[in-house]
C-alpha cells in the first residue's frame, strides 16, 4: 500500500498492497480498503469499515465505524459517513440465477451512490444505488435512500423524503420571507425556478 506523510494505518487494518491512504488519513481498527481505493488527506475510516475496489474518497471525510462503502461509490471532500452506514452496489440483487446456478461477479453491473461536497449520512442509514446525495445534504439516521438528493435537502424516513432544508453548517434552515436562514450562522439560503436551495452569495444576499 501507498501511505504518504502522516497517514496512520493500524495494525489489524486490512489494507490492500496498492490502495493509497493519503497524508493524515487514518485507518482504524479491523477497517479494510480495497484493491485500487484512494483514501484522502486527513480523511479518516473508523473501525470495522470497508472500503471497496477503486472507490475514491475526497479530503476530510469521516467513515465511521462499520460502514460499508461499496463499488464504485464516489465520495467527495467533507463527507460524513455514519456508523453502519451502507452504499449499495447492486440494483436486483441474486445469489443464484433462475436456473440454479450460483452467480459469480461477471454476472451483474456495479452501480454506484454518489455523495457530494459537504453531505452527511446518518447512522443506519442506506442508500439505494444508483442514487446522488447533493451538497451539504443531510440524511437522517435510519433513512433509506431510494431517489436523488438535492443539494441542502433534509431527508428522512422510508423511502426517505425531504422534510425540510439544512444550511452548510448543519442545523435546519427557517423561513424568514425572503428564503432560508441559517439559526447559527445567518448565512442566506434561496429556492431556485426548479424548488431547489442554492447557497444565497450566488444571488448577492
Amino acid at each position: 500500500m501507498s501511505v504518504e506523510g502522516s497517514a496512520f494505518v493500524a495494525a489489524t487494518a486490512d489494507v490492500a498492497d496498492d490502495a493509497r491512504i493519503q497524508d493524515g488519513a487514518k485507518i482504524w481498527h479491523l477497517a479494510q480498503v480495497r484493491e485500487g481505493a484512494d483514501v484522502g488527506p486527513r480523511t479518516i475510516v473508523g473501525r470495522g469499515a470497508y472500503i471497496g475496489t477503486g472507490v475514491r474518497v475526497g479530503a476530510d471525510s469521516k467513515i465511521q465505524n462499520y460502514a460499508l462503502v461499496y463499488e464504485p461509490a464516489e465520495i467527495e471532500d467533507g463527507v460524513f459517513i455514519g456508523p453502519a452506514v451502507v452504499l449499495t452496489n447492486d440494483t436486483y440483487p441474486r445469489a443464484i440465477a433462475p436456473d440454479g446456478a450460483q452467480k459469480s461477479a461477471e454476472d451483474w453491473e456495479a452501480v454506484g451512490v454518489t455523495l457530494r461536497r459537504g453531505a452527511s449520512v446518518g447512522a443506519r442509514a442506506v442508500c439505494v444505488a444508483p442514487v446522488t446525495i447533493g451538497r451539504w445534504s443531510m440524511i437522517a439516521a435510519g433513512s433509506v435512500v431510494t431517489k436523488d438528493v438535492p443539494d441542502y435537502a433534509l431527508m428522512a424516513g422510508v423511502p426517505a423524503r425531504r422534510i425540510g432544508w439544512v444550511g452548510e453548517a448543519g442545523r435546519r434552515l427557517e423561513a424568514d420571507g425572503v428564503g432560508w436562514v441559517c439559526p447559527e450562522s445567518g448565512r442566506r439560503y434561496v429556492e431556485n425556478d426548479n424548488g431547489d436551495l442554492e447557497s444565497g452569495d450566488e444571488h448577492g444576499l
